[in-house]
């Protein structure tokens, strides 16, 4: 699948779909100034999204959530290699994130288990990572390059 993504907003849809996929919704106007939303759709209804939230030289990757109708068909990995290109384009050299069921995702695709203790002081302090997320979720990151991304 070839799609076509784009900047979004936080919006009904958005949050609908984050709800769907058991993703948080409760801190996204909280992180709005330094929370990015990159979304596709179809026939007028997002169908995934991603979020990378900016921390300097670090992101927070966010809510990567496809619809159930468009799983399978590559849109995750579509919208993970934007997301990576975007941080990039913006200065981020390492991309950390919290998941509860996507590891074996994540790490085919070059991310890294990390001990929570070691996450940048701002990862650490957002809600996701303070709260949110629950303690048994697996923290992943991955370094950032010119021929990464």
């Amino acid at each position: 699948m070839k799609a076509t993504i784009q900047a979004i907003e936080i919006d009904a849809q958005a949050q609908q779909l984050l709800a769907a996929c058991n993703l948080p919704t409760d801190d996204l106007q909280d992180a709005a100034n330094n929370l990015r939303l990159f979304g596709c759709r179809a026939d007028g209804h997002l169908i995934g999204l991603v979020g990378l939230q900016m921390h300097g030289t670090d992101a927070l990757l966010r809510s990567l959530a496809v619809a159930d109708a468009a799983r399978g068909q590559g849109l995750g990995d579509e919208l993970l290699t934007y997301a990576e290109r975007q941080a990039a384009s913006h200065g981020v050299h390492a991309i950390y994130l919290l998941t509860t069921t996507a590891e074996a995702f994540f790490a085919q695709r070059g991310y890294r288990l990390s001990e929570r203790a070691t996450a940048p002081l701002a990862i650490a302090a957002t809600r996701q990572f303070c709260g949110l997320c629950p303690a048994t979720a697996t923290f992943m990151h991955k370094r950032l390059s010119a021929g990464a991304v």
